[in-house]
C-alpha cells in the first residue's frame, strides 16, 4: 500500500511536498488535458481531514503489489537525496522496499476503489504510526489553513531551510502552499495522503490556469501555414531586405566609429543677402546711398546635451553686412534682420562666439536658460509672432518685422526663466546686462546696462494666444541688439554713433546719455486655418533721462533732464504653406518707435517725431528644397524717420538660407 511506504518511512514532510510539486510543475505545464484529469481525479478524493487519518490507510491493504511502483520512486534518486539526512527514513524505506519487490501498484481511478470503511485494513505494526496520525489530525482540525502570499509569511521557515527556494517558488510562483493561522508552516510535520491530495490539488489548478493564460494568444497551426507560406512567397523581398539591414547595421558601426560626439550635435546656417536701395534721394538732408551690397551670415551651432532633456549651445559666427539700413538711409528704420548690430559694420566675416546658452528643466514645467553671451529674450520668452520671428534666416526680412520692437531692450548675459502653469497660461522672467564682462566703473553683471522682463503669455483657446509684456532697462535702447524706429526713438544711441542726426540733436552728437525706461506691450496671433494667420502687437515707452548734457561745440546748448515717451505697433497677414508646403508669404504694415511726447524741459530740444512714417514690408519665402529657402521681398518706408520732409525709401533684398 502507499500509505505503508509513506507512514513507514518516517512520513513525509510538508516540505518534502514543497519540493516534489515544484520538480513535477514543468511536466505538468506541458500537456494542459493531463493537469485538468489530474485536477478532477483529485477533486473526487476530498474529505474532512479529521476522518482522513485512518481511512486512508485501509485501502485495499489485502493487494501489497500495488506498492512497487511507489517504493520505487521512493527509493530514487530525487526522493533519496532530498531525505538524504533523514537515516530513519531510508531504513525504513529500504526495508520496506525488500519486502515487496514483487508487488506493484494498482492506478485508482475512481474513489469507489478506495476501501475507506474496512478499519481492519490496516495490520497491527502500524499502530505506532495511526496514533502520530491521529495527534497530527487532531492538530489539522484545529488549525485550519490558510493561503500563503508570500513565504515571508511564514515565520517559523527562514533562507537557511533546505527547503527554502522549493516554497518560495510555489507560494510566489503558483500561490498553492497554505500555513496555519499562527504564521507557521509546521515544516517539520507529518503529511497525511488527504493533505497531501489537497495540496497537489490546488497547485495542479494553478498550474492548469496559468496554462489557460498563457496559451489563450498562441498561433494556431493554420496560422503558422500562412506564415510559412508568405515567407516562401516573399523570399526575395526578404533577402532584399535583410542585405539593406546589414548595410545599415554597418553603415551604423561605421558612424558610430566616427561620430563627431556622443553628446554634441552640430548644426549650421548660412545666410547670403543681395540688398539695395531701390527708391528715395533724401533723408535728413543727406543722399541716400544706392550701392547694391552682397553679404553673408555663417552660423555654427554645437548643441550639447548632458542628460537628454538640457542643452548648452556655443555658437560661432561670422557675418560681413553692415546694417544696412542704417548705413544707408540714415535711420534705424528698415534695418534688414540678418545684418549686423545698428550703427555698426559687419565684422568682415570674422569668427567670433556669438551666443553661449545653458537651458536646462526644473521639474516637468519650468526651464533655466543661462545667457553667458549674446543673449535675446526669445530664448525664454515666447514673442507670440511664430510665423515671422525667424531670427533673420526665415520669416520676416527685418528687425521691426521679426517681433515688437521693445523686446530689443534686452540683450547680453544673464538668467531666463521659463514656467508654464497649464497649457493656457506662461510666465517668463529674465534679466540680461550689456557690459556683463567689465570689472571697470558703470560696467559689470549689476552696475552697467540692463534689461529686465516679465511676461504672461496666455491661450484661452489654442489658434489664440496673446502675451502680455513688462520691460525696465538701464542705458538701454532699441540699437542694442538691432535697431527699429526714429533718431529720436533710439536718442542715446544715436547721439553716441549717429553722425547723421537731425540739426536739434546735433549739438550733443557723441554725448553718452543716461537713461532709464519702462517699456508696455501686448502680442497677439490668431491662426484663422492651416493656411492663414493674423497677428499684430503694439508697444509703449517711457524714457526718463538721468543727466543734463552740454553741447560740445560751444553753442551753450544743453539736453536737459526729462521724460519723453513712444508708441510702436504693427498687423501683419501671414499665408503658410502657400503654393507649396513650407512656403511662406507675408505682408507687414505698421509704425515703428515714435517719440509721441516730450516733458517741458525737453521739448525744445529733443521735441516730438513731427510725422509718422509707415514701415510697409512684403515677402514669399520660397522652399526650394528642405535645406534651401530662397526669398525675395520689399520694404517700403514712407516719411523715413518720421518726418515727411524725406523721401520715401524703398529697400529690396533676395535672401538666401541653406541649413545643415
Amino acid at each position: 500500500m502507499v500509505s505503508k511506504v509513506l507512514w513507514q518511512s518516517g512520513l513525509v514532510s510538508p516540505a518534502i511536498l514543497g519540493v516534489a510539486l515544484l520538480t513535477s510543475s514543468g511536466a505538468l505545464a506541458q500537456d494542459g488535458g493531463f493537469a485538468a484529469k489530474a485536477t478532477s481525479d483529485i477533486s473526487e478524493t476530498r474529505v474532512e481531514a479529521v476522518t482522513a487519518t485512518k481511512s486512508l490507510m485501509a485501502v485495499n491493504v489485502e493487494n501489497k503489489s500495488e506498492n512497487s511502483s511507489l517504493v520505487e520512486a521512493a527509493t530514487s534518486g530525487s526522493v533519496i537525496q532530498v531525505a538524504a539526512n533523514a537515516n530513519q527514513t531510508i531504513e525504513q524505506i529500504n526495508h520496506y522496499a525488500k519486502e515487496n519487490q514483487a508487488n506493484s501498484l494498482k492506478p485508482v481511478n475512481n474513489i469507489s476503489q478506495l476501501n475507506l470503511a474496512s478499519p481492519n485494513g490496516v495490520d497491527s505494526s502500524d499502530t505506532r504510526v495511526l496514533e502520530q496520525i491521529d495527534d497530527y489530525s487532531n492538530d489539522i482540525g484545529a488549525d485550519p489553513l490558510d493561503q500563503v502570499t508570500n513565504v515571508s509569511q511564514l515565520r517559523d521557515v527562514s533562507p537557511g531551510d533546505w527547503a527554502f527556494e522549493a516554497l518560495r517558488s510555489l507560494v510566489e510562483r503558483y500561490g498553492c502552499i497554505a500555513g496555519y493561522p499562527d504564521g507557521t508552516y509546521r515544516g517539520n510535520r507529518s503529511l497525511s495522503r488527504y493533505e497531501f491530495a489537497a495540496g497537489l490539488n490546488a497547485c495542479l489548478q494553478q498550474v492548469e490556469r496559468l496554462i489557460a493564460s498563457s496559451t489563450a494568444d498562441f498561433a494556431t497551426k493554420q496560422d503558422l501555414a500562412t506564415l510559412r507560406r508568405l515567407i516562401e512567397e516573399f523570399g526575395p523581398e526578404l533577402a532584399t531586405l535583410r542585405g539593406r539591414v546589414d548595410a545599415l547595421e554597418a553603415r551604423t558601426t561605421e558612424l558610430e566609429m566616427t561620430q563627431f560626439s556622443t553628446t554634441t550635435k552640430l548644426n549650421g546656417e548660412i545666410v547670403l543677402a543681395l540688398a539695395g536701395v531701390a527708391a528715395g534721394d533724401t533723408v535728413n538732408g543727406n543722399r541716400v546711398n544706392k550701392n547694391t551690397v552682397l553679404g553673408d551670415r555663417v552660423r555654427l551651432n554645437f548643441d550639447t546635451s548632458f542628460t537628454g532633456k538640457d542643452v548648452l549651445r556655443t555658437r560661432l559666427q561670422a557675418l560681413n553686412l553692415d546694417a544696412f539700413s542704417g548705413s544707408a538711409t540714415f535711420t534705424p528704420e528698415g534695418d534688414l534682420r540678418y545684418a549686423g548690430a545698428a550703427f555698426e559694420a559687419g565684422n568682415n566675416n570674422a569668427v567670433g562666439i556669438d551666443a553661449l546658452l545653458y537651458a536646462f528643466p526644473i521639474g516637468k514645467k519650468t526651464t533655466v536658460v543661462i545667457e553667458a553671451n549674446a543673449g535675446a529674450v526669445d530664448d525664454f520668452t515666447n514673442t507670440v509672432n511664430p510665423l515671422l520671428d525667424g531670427d533673420g534666416s526665415n520669416g520676416a526680412l527685418t528687425h521691426f518685422g521679426t517681433r515688437n520692437p521693445i523686446y530689443y531692450l534686452l540683450n547680453g548675459a544673464g538668467l531666463g526663466l521659463r514656467h508654464e502653469f497649464s497649457d493656457k497660461l506662461e510666465l517668463s522672467l529674465g534679466y540680461l546686462a550689456n557690459d556683463s564682462a567689465n570689472p571697470g566703473e558703470g560696467g559689470g553683471l549689476f552696475n552697467g546696462p540692463y534689461g529686465a522682463i516679465a511676461q504672461l503669455t496666455i491661450t484661452p483657446i489654442e489658434p489664440f494666444t496673446i502675451g502680455l509684456t513688462y520691460i525696465h532697462a538701464y542705458n538701454n535702447d532699441f540699437t542694442a541688439n538691432g535697431s527699429t524706429g526714429s533718431n529720436r526713438a533710439n536718442l542715446r544711441s544715436a547721439l553716441l554713433n549717429n553722425t547723421n542726426l537731425p540739426a536739434a540733436l546735433q549739438p550733443f552728437q557723441g554725448s553718452d546719455l543716461p537713461t532709464s525706461t519702462n517699456a508696455y506691450g501686448i502680442q497677439a496671433t490668431y491662426k484663422v486655418s492651416s493656411n492663414f494667420a493674423i497677428n499684430g502687437w503694439a508697444g509703449y515707452t517711457t524714457t526718463r533721462t538721468l543727466a543734463a548734457l552740454e553741447a560740445i561745440d560751444g553753442t551753450g546748448a544743453v539736453l536737459e533732464r526729462g521724460d519723453f515717451s513712444t508708441w510702436n505697433f504693427a498687423v501683419n497677414l501671414v499665408f503658410p504653406d502657400l503654393g507649396k508646403k513650407g512656403n511662406v508669404a507675408g505682408i507687414i504694415l505698421g509704425m515703428e518707435p515714435r517719440v509721441t511726447g516730450a516733458s517741458r524741459s525737453l521739448r525744445n530740444v529733443i521735441g516730438k517725431d513731427s510725422d509718422t512714417s509707415l514701415h510697409v514690408e512684403g515677402f514669399y519665402q520660397f522652399q526650394l528644397t528642405e535645406n534651401i529657402a530662397i526669398t525675395p521681398g520689399i520694404i517700403w518706408l514712407t516719411a523715413p524717420d518720421h518726418n515727411a520732409n524725406n523721401d520715401d525709401v524703398v529697400i529690396g533684398t533676395i535672401r538666401t538660407t541653406f541649413t545643415f
